[in-house]
Formats: structure tokens, C-alpha cells, sequence
């Protein structure tokens, strides 16, 4: 998969890119990751990406020509092959905007071949970019970061994870909290006592079907207590 990042604070991402499972999977050749500096294909000395907005009101909006002129010049488009541009690449805004970021939608962006990421600034972008640029607008939760690039670096995070060969067990994949619509039961490992405090004497028994059971049990309470808009009707578990 290869991930193509807008942003204008491309120094944001250079520690996180070559960290943990991200920077392995990147070494490996597993995921490609090229940042990309907006202000680079800014017209003029200064290299304006902002100005004021059209109407009035307060903060700046990134300018569409600077956007524009990055994402098809890096990939290889003209201008007049929009179209073609949005069927073979996923072009995405981060925005507040945007859909919700879930598990399932991480998945269905892993099963493509090609991502390109818009970060924001100010008080966003020029609505032109998302209208005819943008194939789509993600946000990663309800509230509100001081730029995309944040929001860029968790979705290249939980893409990665779940390309092949990347996450060494496919099984922990399975289990993770979401995946099944459920968050994940809890953890425990050595020491089985701490500070008087003591480990699930089922997860000490040896008997896997007990344990199952007392992880599906953990994992619809707490969905219950924390998420309980993730539950749907048909899934109350034991006791209805």
C-alpha cells in the first residue's frame, strides 16, 4: 500500500513514521508513507498557503490552488484528470466534517491500494478541494485537533496494523476490541498476585472454555458500561 501525506507541518510525522509496528512495516516495504510540504507548491516569494475568508469571520482558510497543485503534481496528474485521479486514488480530508473513523472503516481502507491524506489547518480548507478533489472526508472523533496531522498519523497507524505480514499474530487482530463489536475483556499476566491484588483465579484454571466464557462475559460488561451504542439487539449475551 502506498499513503501519500499533504500536510504543512511535515516534521509532525517523522518520528512516529519510524517507531513500533509502523516503523518495521515501513522498513520492510509493507506500507510506503511519502509526506508531502503544501507550502512547496504555493505560488509566489512568501509561499502562501492561507488568507481571509470569503464572508468574514475570524481565523484564516487554506487557499485550493496550493492543495491542488501538491496532490496532482506528486501523483502524477493534470489538473484536467480530476476524475481519473479520485477512481484510482482515495483522496481523504481530515476534517471534524468528516465520517467517523471505525474499526470497519480502517479495514475497508486496508483493502485498498492507494491513500492520499489532506491535513487542515486554520479554520480548514476551501470547500473546492473537498467538492472536487476529495473523494471522501474522515474525522477520527468528536472533537476538534489544531490540524489533520494528528488524525493522518492514526489512520496510517490502524491501516498498517492490518495489512498482511505486519501484525506477526492475525489472531490478536481478531480479538482486539471493535473487531468483533465488542470492546476487548481485560489483560492480566505475571505476577498472578500484586499488592494483594489477584488475578482471575478462572484465567489460572487451564480450562479454555472457561476462559472463553469469562472473556465474553468481561468484554459485553464493559462494552455495556463504557459503549453501550456499540451493542445491538441482537447481541445482550448471558442474561438478556
Amino acid at each position: 500500500m502506498r499513503i501519500d501525506v499533504y500536510t504543512i507541518f511535515p516534521r509532525i510525522f517523522q518520528s512516529p513514521l519510524e517507531e513500533g509496528l509502523l516503523g518495521k512495516a515501513i522498513r520492510r516495504g509493507l506500507v510506503e508513507v511519502r509526506i508531502h510540504d503544501i507550502r512547496d507548491y504555493a505560488p509566489g516569494k512568501h509561499r502562501q498557503v492561507d488568507d481571509a475568508p470569503f464572508g468574514g469571520g475570524p481565523g484564516m482558510v487554506m487557499k485550493p490552488e496550493p492543495v491542488f497543485e501538491a496532490v496532482t503534481r506528486t501523483l502524477g496528474y493534470r489538473l484536467e484528470e480530476l476524475e481519473r485521479l479520485k477512481r484510482e486514488v482515495s483522496v481523504i480530508m481530515l476534517t471534524p466534517r468528516g465520517e467517523r473513523l471505525t474499526q470497519a472503516k480502517v479495514a475497508e481502507l486496508a483493502s485498498r491500494s492507494h491513500l492520499a491524506l489532506i491535513c487542515g489547518r486554520y479554520e480548514g480548507i476551501d470547500e473546492r478541494v473537498l467538492q472536487h478533489l476529495c473523494t471522501e472526508a474522515l474525522s477520527i472523533g468528536d472533537y476538534v485537533l489544531s490540524g489533520g496531522e494528528f488524525a493522518a498519523l492514526v489512520i496510517i497507524e490502524a491501516v498498517t496494523r492490518l495489512l498482511p505480514g505486519v501484525v506477526g499474530n492475525l489472531e490478536s487482530l481478531r480479538e482486539e476490541s471493535f473487531s468483533g463489536g465488542l470492546l476487548e475483556y481485560p489483560q492480566y499476566t505475571r505476577p498472578a498476585e500484586y499488592l494483594g491484588w489477584k488475578v482471575p483465579e478462572v484465567l489460572l484454571s487451564g480450562n479454555h472454555g472457561e476462559v472463553e466464557k469469562w472473556r465474553r462475559r468481561m468484554a459485553l460488561e464493559w462494552t455495556r458500561r463504557m459503549r453501550p451504542e456499540l451493542l445491538n439487539e441482537g447481541d445482550k449475551g448471558e442474561g438478556g
